[in-house]
């Protein structure tokens, strides 16, 4: 029996959802293996100074959003961060792009990142302070997670001004089915 031409079509699909999950596990494994480092060697009270007042790294223990805005908004954070991981879970078989593979890859780390925190730090379940160590002037202090967010973003607005599609219609072989008939 020959093999169907969606044999190539799977492939391909199945290397882009590989690109997806893999760029995922290495952000989160980057995120985690980073933020244990900072807990392990950093003072809140005694930042390192990389680069003068440029570069610092400064442990902060985060129970809000940028700017530790909506602090008391924890929960809602993390419950909306399980919808998300979900929705590029049901989506990624349907990416027909590098580009926006690279993207969704990068947002379920960073994602993943700081969802993790929110569930196993402390205070509690859904409440854990997210560890922001890396700061800029004139910028909150973020980590790994939020920087490969903040990439994801920026590469997301490119594609969508080149008309990049992110995922293939659901409906292309009904509609051209219903057009032979």
């Amino acid at each position: 029996m020959r093999p169907s031409n969606n044999s190539k079509f799977d492939k391909s699909k199945f290397r882009l959802v590989k690109r997806l999950y893999f760029i995922a596990w290495v952000i989160w494994l980057t995120d985690f293996a980073t933020k244990s480092w900072a807990l392990n060697n950093l003072d809140p009270r005694d930042p390192i100074k990389v680069i003068g007042s440029i570069l610092q790294f400064t442990l902060v223990k985060n129970s809000g959003a940028a700017f530790s805005f909506a602090q008391e908004a924890t929960v809602l954070f993390s419950i909306f961060a399980c919808f998300v991981v979900a929705a590029i879970a049901y989506y990624s078989p349907r990416i027909n792009s590098k580009g926006w593979a690279v993207v969704l890859g990068l947002a379920l780390g960073g994602i993943l990142g700081n969802l993790s925190d929110r569930i196993f730090r402390a205070p509690g379940f859904f409440t854990g302070h997210v560890i922001d160590w890396i700061e800029l002037p004139n910028w909150p202090v973020f980590n790994i997670a939020d920087s490969a967010i903040v990439v994801a973003a920026v590469i997301a607005v490119v594609l969508s001004i080149k008309n990049v599609s992110p995922i293939e219609p659901i409906n292309i072989e009904k509609k051209e089915n219903s057009e032979e008939a």
